[in-house]
């Protein structure tokens, strides 16, 4: 998929995808009233994200939040441009959830981050939208669906599919029996335009960058930047490869499809074919 339709996709149905979740808490008060939303995470879906939030009338950006203070400082800059208000600035997650005037909370840190500031934001009382996957494992996934049920919160994750009108239009054509009986299904991944990644050694942390925070719970070691940024999902220590990144999405599809949620076995093979 070239850039120019990756920005055609994001501006066409985006909007519409991330934001169905949450107008019931747009209802509850005035028509005046702002949905004060927060991001965590800003530097690539986290921020697609959230400017799809500001293009509806009644949402504004309270407060961003990033370990990288050079990517902080870029994004504040955007988002006062965007709606003519400089948002909250911080660095820890925990300190803009205690900010009683952020209504909503945009998750889109690495992956092996999603449990801890999900819960946190759920525990804090906001609305959560959550970027894929939902967490890092079966075990943080439990945790992540117990806490929506003990808070009572109001979730959504980040699968747009989901939520774009071609995609439910074709599994209604095919729940309806137009195709007749479908016996087998499949899904792949294309990244061709990923380009490949060169190896680099081990470096100095960047300035204006909290790596240890970065961290927080995967093990402790060198700075790389293979490992940080976009490409932290191609590493164990932080997310689960492609199955996690892109899976997440079309074996969703394929499931859906087949009016199937949860696989009743599981077969894998891999290797290094190129």
């Amino acid at each position: 998929m070239n850039t120019n339709r990756r920005n055609f996709i994001k501006t066409t149905t985006l909007a519409t995808a991330v934001f169905g979740a949450f107008p019931t808490i747009l209802r509850a008060g005035s028509a005046n009233e702002k949905l004060v939303v927060g991001l965590v995470g800003c530097l690539g879906m986290g921020f697609s994200n959230l400017k799809a939030f500001l293009k509806q009338p009644n949402v504004e950006c309270g407060a961003l939040c990033d370990v990288d203070q050079n990517v902080l400082n870029e994004r504040a800059a955007e988002v006062e441009k965007l709606q003519g208000k400089k948002p909250l600035l911080y660095n820890d997650y925990r300190k803009l959830l205690e900010n009683k005037d952020i209504d909503a909370v945009i998750n889109a840190t690495p992956d092996h981050w999603h449990t801890l500031v999900g819960v946190g934001a759920m525990q804090a009382g906001k609305a959560l939208y959550t970027e894929k996957p939902l967490a890092n494992s079966i075990q943080e996934c439990n945790l992540m669906v117990a806490a929506q049920k003990r808070y009572k919160s109001v979730v959504q994750v980040g699968q747009w599919q989901r939520s774009d009108p071609h995609w439910k239009a074709a599994v209604e054509y095919l729940h309806a029996g137009n195709i007749g009986r479908i016996r087998s299904v499949r899904a792949w991944s294309y990244v061709g335009w990923k380009g490949s990644i060169p190896v680099v050694p081990d470096a100095e942390v960047p300035a204006g960058v909290d790596y240890d925070f970065w961290l927080g719970p995967a093990p402790k070691r060198p700075f790389n930047k293979n490992r940080f940024h976009f490409t932290f999902r191609w590493y164990w220590d932080y997310a689960g490869g492609l199955l996690a990144d892109w899976g997440v999405h079309l074996l969703d599809y394929a499931l859906y499809g087949m009016n199937q949620y949860v696989p009743k076995s599981v077969m894998a093979t891999g290797g290094k074919y190129a």
